[in-house]
């Protein structure tokens, strides 16, 4: 407690404005994301504005040689499932920064610290959106969503987060804030011709990302979407120099943001929905091939536990539903006709259709629907969205309800958010299942086929230390079998505590040496976001740290 004090009125003293909690009860809220990782910190801090930020850094790096430890990790909401909200000193809370600064047909400049539903409702209101939320869409903020370049189930026809961020202001480890944009090769001349931290920013990764340009293109993985190490061969392609692409997935590693503008679209308003019930994996890649020829503009997934898991706890989701048991059940009768006729499916395929007009919709709902005859599955068009709704809400709500209702078994997300090639899935799952299958366990299977990205939920006691080795035992054979597929260990949620021991692994030594220098460059005392990224903890850490109450 004696260091708590130290470091509060350290904050104290530098004429920090914001509130400091150091007080246990506070702290608590500040130990847990949604991640299995429970770390407490020494103090948590709400900056009252930018200025309180810059603060921060300061008081950090003037002291950081006397105290190492010390180290600022911003937070937003709290909902990453990787660690990357959690630290041990000083957990810098943006919820204060919760300003929409402008809205207009084309884009939104918004504060870190603002819920994603927020910014939603303004922009809304001009019928326009931001596209790559993710299902924690209501729970979320911006600041966390390019930290970890989130997405959701509209990837598939609109990228990443970090396809729509357009500019991005962070305050970097000298304690000053910062715009970064897309630059032309004159832009990025003038700026490194700049003296000072910036200008030297500008000269390093310049000379870092063309002196290994061939090297960093080949390192990309080779899937739909990747939110591990640090897209560096996202920045230059001799053309256009964008740093935004770097702070996107970067977890906070390399600055703190306080002002991010995304670029919006005038979302299609009518939606039809396909389910299609798949007995097994014989006919997946011909299937899934089938209807992404069709562009759905979402296609998602979950295994025959969800809907085992789901009816299990019917009660539950009628409340989820808001409606009656008898009246779900009525809803069901024709999916239980479908299962009858072909039995109960390994996988549910929902490819959502749309369109500018309900009959836009239909439309390409039914010339995907009869090209999917020839396969002779059950599917069928829900017609009206309530119809179409008990299935999102299977697929958005299953996690919640095994949360809540899986006794002294909780969901332990680990290897929640592979992805490979969707071309190699018939050959993948199988021997994902395989591995799975020899810890006699619970687990659920869900996510997004369109893009070969996966999130799977064992249930397990983690008060047990047996279960604890499982988990990071199934995790190490589980990441093994996705890079010999040539996938990636995260598609969305990015590398966290949980991660990070694997980059190595993932990327080779080369590729770690520059994800180094990078965080040298912007953080050379290492003042933002330990532990993430590079120079993270082993696996032993790691498994000491699992919150037993998760």
């Amino acid at each position: 407690m004696e260091k708590n004090i130290q470091t509060a009125n350290l904050i104290r003293n530098a004429g920090f404005e914001g509130e400091i909690l150091g007080d246990t009860p506070s702290l608590i809220h500040y130990e847990n994301d949604t991640s299995i990782i429970e770390l407490r910190p020494e103090v948590a801090v709400k900056p009252k504005d930018v200025e309180d930020i810059k603060k921060l850094v300061s008081i950090v790096a003037s002291n950081k040689t006397t105290d190492p430890t010390l180290s600022l990790t911003a937070r937003a909401a709290g909902t990453g499932m990787a660690g990357g909200a959690l630290n041990e000193s000083i957990i810098v809370d943006v919820s204060n920064l919760n300003n929409v600064k402008s809205v207009s047909a084309e884009r939104v400049v918004a504060e870190s610290g603002v819920y994603y539903r927020d910014m939603d409702a303004e922009t809304r209101k001009l019928g326009v959106i931001m596209p790559s939320f993710p299902a924690s869409r209501d729970l979320c903020a911006v600041g966390g969503m390019v930290g970890t370049n989130a997405s959701g189930e509209m990837t598939l026809s609109f990228g990443s987060t970090r396809n729509w961020v357009k500019r991005i202001k962070a305050v970097l480890s000298d304690g000053n804030e910062y715009e970064f944009k897309p630059l032309s090769i004159p832009e990025l001349e003038e700026k490194k011709k700049l003296s000072g931290f910036e200008g030297d920013l500008y000269r390093r990764m310049y000379d870092l990302l063309e002196n290994n340009y061939d090297l960093i293109k080949n390192a990309e993985p080779k899937v739909a979407k990747n939110s591990t190490g640090y897209a560096l061969w996202k920045v230059w392609d001799r053309n256009m120099f964008d740093l935004t692409q770097l702070f996107t997935g970067s977890e906070g590693t390399l600055g703190v943001f306080t002002e991010i503008e995304f670029a919006l679209i005038k979302p299609e308003e009518h939606r039809k929905l396909i389910v299609v019930f798949l007995p097994d994996f014989s006919k997946l890649t011909e299937v899934v091939g089938n209807i992404l020829s069709h562009k759905p503009e979402t296609f998602e997934t979950y295994d025959d536990r969800v809907i085992q898991f789901t009816m299990r706890y019917l009660p539950e989701f009628v409340k989820v539903m808001k409606t009656g048991l008898i009246k779900l059940g009525l809803s069901f009768i024709p999916e239980a006709l479908m299962v009858l006729r072909g039995g109960f499916p390994k996988l549910v395929l929902l490819a959502e259709f749309t369109g500018e007009t309900e009959e836009e919709a239909l439309r390409k709902a039914n010339e995907a629907f009869e090209d999917l005859k020839q396969f002779k599955l059950q599917m069928e068009i829900m017609q009206t969205s309530a119809q179409a709704e008990k299935f999102w809400k299977m697929r958005h709500d299953s996690f919640n309800i095994m949360r809540k209702h899986s006794g002294k078994n909780k969901t332990a997300p680990l290897v929640d958010d592979i992805i490979v090639d969707t071309k190699k899935l018939p050959e993948f799952l199988p021997k994902l299942e395989e591995i799975m299958a020899k810890y006699k366990i619970v687990y659920t299977i869900q996510g997004h086929i369109g893009d070969g990205n996966f999130h799977i939920f064992p249930l397990m006691d983690l008060h047990e230390e047996r279960y604890r080795d499982m988990i990071m035992e199934i995790t190490e054979k589980v990441f093994d079998l996705v890079f010999a597929f040539g996938g990636s260990m995260s598609a969305e949620h990015n590398d966290g505590y949980i991660r990070t021991p694997y980059l190595r692994q993932m990327y080779g030594d080369k590729i770690i040496s520059l994800f180094e220098e990078t965080k040298k460059i912007f953080d050379p005392q290492n003042i933002f976001n330990p532990g993430k990224k590079v120079h993270g903890y082993d696996l032993k850490w790691v498994k000491e740290h699992i919150d037993k109450d998760y």
